[in-house]
């Protein structure tokens, strides 16, 4: 955490950053928001926001009319023109930042209360999908988080109630696994990111830079840690 906390604070210094926390589902991303957020406040560095591509859902029944099957899931499953407006707008312009809405347990509208972002403020935004041709402009730093999919399908079903099939090839997977396996194929999210985070063992994850951060950045202060191209921390 240190680590990626210090490479996120040389991202586009003293003005507000878009940064995406990108991977397929079950993988860790809104864990990984949550501790960034956590060491931020605890350890100082610049104000973040975490925010999830999920508060853009779009409606059940569009969803589902949208197609069952993977493409369904890779095409139809979000609002990137509200999340522009509501997120990407509201960074660049320096106006109150709407987290999302629509919530999608409920499958109704959402009005959550617009955050202020402070001018230097790392907005750091979790989902899947977003380095689709929709968003792939937005980012200025990206970090995928990846597993296998043997460890992120039980990982993620175990959110849900009820019996899951961790096999990622069960049919009861195909629409989720199949749907992530286009955006990998597509997209190549994991060649477009700033860093690869290997979140395979939850105690044990592995930061690597894969490239250089979108915007120049200022000199690391006295006694921080960076990462140096192609290095990793254990």
């Amino acid at each position: 955490m240190g680590a990626l906390a210090a490479e996120l604070d040389r991202v586009r210094p003293g003005r507000r950053c878009l940064v995406a926390l990108d991977g397929v589902d079950g993988v860790g991303k809104s864990h990984l928001a949550a501790e960034l957020v956590h060491h931020a406040l605890s350890y100082g560095g610049r104000p973040m926001v975490s925010v999830s591509i999920d508060g853009f859902h779009r409606a059940r029944a569009d969803r589902i009319a949208a197609g069952r099957g993977p493409e369904g899931f890779y095409r139809g499953s979000y609002r990137y023109d509200e999340f522009r407006r509501c997120v990407v707008d509201a960074v660049r312009l320096g106006q109150p930042l709407v987290p999302a809405v629509w919530d999608v347990a409920r499958d109704e509208p959402a009005a959550p209360e617009a955050i202020e972002l402070a001018p230097e403020a790392i907005v750091l935004v979790d989902g899947i999908f977003l380095q689709r041709p929709e968003l792939v402009d937005v980012w200025d730093a990206t970090v995928w988080v990846e597993a296998p999919f043997t460890v992120t399908v039980p990982r993620g079903n175990a959110r849900f109630a009820g019996p899951h099939d961790a096999d990622p090839e069960a049919a009861s997977n195909r629409r989720y696994v199949g749907g992530q396996r286009l955006y990998l194929e597509q997209a190549r999210p994991r060649e477009r990111s700033t860093w690869v985070l290997d979140n395979t063992d939850l105690d044990r994850p592995r930061l690597t830079r894969s490239s250089a951060p979108s915007a120049p950045a200022d000199p690391p202060a006295p006694g921080q840690q960076t990462l140096r191209p192609e290095a990793t921390f254990l």
